[in-house]
């Protein structure tokens, strides 16, 4: 599919108003986002934020942390989660409704604040963005009663890869009204660690398997799937897992994905899309222009190109993005993120005639 450069952005922004944010958010992108906003609280946290309804876990407001409940008899929870999920998910006789997998206010002001807002438009955009913690960042980040990582429980990994499937599939009913294409990113930070000692026991094809599953999920909602990593990782994996977008930080890494160049050329020659995250979330952004960053994008495409992709393949299916989320950053930071990411998207789509 043809991109050409639309914007889009990650996921968490800084601010504390949910109106302002989807207001930034409707305003600046071209694929428009629902923000997650961390300045809420707790349950507005990356993996927090997509945990309700998930069998045995428990959200400890006095600490500021989630854990999952492993040591007692969980079999009835699990049985009733698995009929949820099978009544809904089930090929042939399930009801295609993913509503037990819904997000609410509680964990999310702005999912329901870009409903309203799309609802007040009244119209279809060409583009929307949702996004979900990944199954490995979510599952290696999040642990039991004893603080050891919940993902080497493969009876509780499995039901976290399910709930977070069927949380995409929520999502991308809830906002099909308001978009001729949907985009579901699956939000991997944690595999910029792959491969180090510290995830040593942590298998390629198991990552694989549990990317592959949520894909497969967004896929069935006739949605792209995208995958977000703002570290440097074995980018080959994402496309071996079968997504349609590879995003990435082109800011800082954007040569680490030419070391994959046979990969990415299957990926782009059989429609695959990447996102440049060539826009800086951190302190860097208050240094840059719309052209510093241009010359970015423009230099990494090249150097990708020299591994002998067409180059009009490579421009035809990019997006541009930030490098990460915003959430972190102060609000001035935020907002110069977002002007000088559409900046960049206009000047790519101008120097290319799109």
């Amino acid at each position: 599919m043809e991109t050409k450069f639309l914007s889009s952005a990650i996921g968490s922004m800084p601010f504390k108003d949910a109106d302002y944010a989807v207001g930034v958010s409707l305003k600046l992108l071209d694929a428009p986002i629902w923000p997650q906003l961390p300045a809420f609280g707790l349950r507005e946290q990356m993996e927090i934020q997509y945990s309700e309804g998930i069998p045995c876990a428990v959200i400890d407001d006095e600490k500021g942390r989630m854990f999952f409940q492993t040591d007692g008899d969980y079999s009835e929870a699990f049985a009733a989660f698995y009929e949820q999920y099978m009544s809904a998910a089930d090929p042939d006789e399930g009801t295609g409704d993913f509503g037990f997998a819904a997000i609410s206010d509680a964990y999310s002001k702005g999912i329901g604040t870009l409903f309203k807002a799309l609802e007040a438009e009244g119209k279809k955009r060409p583009w929307l963005k949702v996004q979900t913690t990944g199954p490995c960042s979510f599952a290696l980040t999040i642990v039991d009663e004893n603080k050891r990582a919940i993902y080497y429980n493969e009876e509780f990994r499995d039901v976290i890869v399910k709930a977070l499937a069927a949380k995409c599939r929520w999502q991308i009913q809830k906002f099909k009204p308001f978009a001729e294409n949907i985009i579901c990113f699956i939000d991997e930070p944690i595999l910029s660690a792959f491969g180090s000692s510290t995830y040593v026991s942590v298998n390629r094809d198991d990552v694989v398997a549990l990317l592959s599953e949520v894909v497969e999920a967004v896929h069935a909602e006739g949605a792209l799937a995208g995958v977000h990593c703002c570290g440097n990782t074995e980018w080959s994996i994402l496309i071996d897992a079968g997504v349609d977008i590879v995003n990435f930080d082109a800011f800082s890494y954007g040569e680490t994905i030419a070391i994959y160049a046979d990969a990415v050329k299957a990926h782009l020659e059989r429609g695959g899309i990447l996102a440049w995250g060539v826009v800086p979330t951190s302190a860097a952004i208050r240094e840059q222009t719309a052209d510093t960053l241009a010359a970015q994008l423009e230099k990494v495409i090249d150097n990708l190109a020299a591994k002998g992709i067409d180059k009009g393949l490579i421009t035809r299916q990019a997006i541009v993005t930030p490098s990460c989320g915003t959430g972190s950053l102060d609000a001035a930071d935020a907002e110069k993120v977002f002007a000088l990411l559409s900046a960049v998207s206009q000047t790519m789509k101008t120097k290319y005639h799109f």
